[in-house]
């Protein structure tokens, strides 16, 4: 079989690509919600391990993947190269021999298997034995939070850490899995690409988001859609309560006391941040804006919009000063609700061109349906020209 080839090369390197089994849960609790974990250093040696920790860590998460979702079955059995491109997993070149895509049979899950025995899926992590037989599967921060440049093909290319994986159906890929019934399954397939719930595991309530950049930032103190904490609270909160990972999450306002020991997560939520810190958001490609335009666009921005006044600083965003209410902005109201301050954050605008739909629930297709949006339920008043003008400004940034 074709795929034998493929197989052959990824023998020559390490087989065992993910954690090892988790201990048993034990209810020792300390409180990780909330505080704000500073990078410690920021050197190179720091960075590179959080870069390891993003790419690979899967922070013992593989006790929910195989143990309970049964993951690695689902993969072995039905998910074969194509199926996995087509519900947007991504395959990193870097990680494959030469040549080696002329022969390999994409139609078979066996070459899946081997693909991840190369460690060459972003995100997914594959534990594979010695005949080939994947035993156990858990995924990391890049399941999402990254893509690729389809410098290849499309789907498979150079990894582009931070950037949101808007092609991913986290809901079709859950859906897959044996363990959860036809009405869950229904809900899961109702999200669709590029969109996730991070509540729903928690309250059961329906209303998926926008998987969100990993990029830019550096300077916005309260990365979340609602401001709940700071970065690290948010990368806690998802690597135990969301990847399912041997950790520690406690957070009374919302309820939530996840205790797994040891700790997987906690001591590895520096080098993390340190690396997310450095993913600058991705400059607009030469020639995506009409410079004059955008120029004009700007004195819009500051002066008759007024969007400067939540907007501002190095990423364009008042977050950690200020949170707004959703009849404030005119948005979609349920999914703060869900949250501990039941208000929303003002987005990041740097490389807001990169990663449409906008707001929270993906209900702006376009930044010309942003300012659409402001100037109807805030009454600007801004004429066919400055809206514009306004647009080009934004995707300048």
């Amino acid at each position: 079989m074709r795929h034998l080839g493929l197989w052959a090369c990824a023998c020559t390197m390490a087989a065992g690509c993910g954690s090892g089994p988790p201990s048993e849960e034990v209810a020792q609790p300390s409180t990780v919600a909330g505080s704000d974990v500073a990078a410690k250093g920021g050197s190179a040696q720091v960075r590179s391990q959080g870069r390891e920790i993003f790419r690979h860590d899967t922070f013992g998460d593989e006790r929910r993947w195989t143990n309970e979702l049964r993951m690695h079955e689902v993969i072995a059995a039905a998910v074969d190269p194509l199926t996995a491109l087509a519900v947007g997993l991504k395959v990193d070149s870097a990680a494959l021999p030469p040549g080696i895509l002329e022969t390999a049979d994409l139609t078979d899950p066996a070459t899946t298997v081997a693909l991840l025995s190369l460690d060459a899926v972003v995100g997914l992590k594959g534990q594979v034995d010695a005949n080939g037989t994947l035993t156990a599967v858990g995924i990391t921060c890049a399941l999402c939070h990254s893509t690729v440049d389809d410098s290849v093909i499309p789907g498979i290319g150079r990894r582009l850490d931070g950037y949101p994986n808007r092609d991913l159906d986290p809901g079709r890929i859950l859906s897959l899995s044996p363990a959860f019934t036809e009405e869950q399954k229904q809900v899961l397939l109702s999200w669709g690409p590029g969109f996730y719930d991070p509540r729903w595991s928690i309250d059961g309530i329906n209303r998926p988001v926008v998987i969100p950049p990993a990029y830019g930032l550096k300077h916005v103190p309260v990365e979340t859609y609602t401001g709940d904490g700071p970065v690290s609270y948010w990368n806690a909160y998802v690597a135990v309560t969301q990847m399912g990972g041997q950790g520690v999450f406690i957070d009374p306002r919302i309820g939530v006391e996840v205790v797994r020991l040891p700790d997987l997560v906690t001591p590895k939520l520096p080098a993390l941040l340190d690396y997310q810190l450095s993913l600058g958001a991705p400059p607009p490609p030469a020639g995506s804006f009409d410079a004059t335009a955008a120029a004009r666009g700007e004195l819009v921005f500051e002066g008759k919009a007024g969007c400067s006044s939540c907007h501002h600083g190095p990423a364009f965003t008042d977050a950690g000063e200020t949170l707004h209410a959703a009849d404030e902005i005119g948005v979609e109201p349920v999914y703060a609700t869900r949250s501990a301050t039941k208000l929303y954050r003002t987005t990041r605008l740097r490389g807001a061109w990169q990663h449409p739909p906008y707001f929270h629930d993906g209900s702006a297709a376009t930044l010309a349906d942003v300012v659409e949006h402001y100037d109807s339920y805030l009454g600007l008043a801004l004429t066919s020209q400055e809206k514009t003008d306004l647009t080009e400004f934004l995707k300048s940034l």
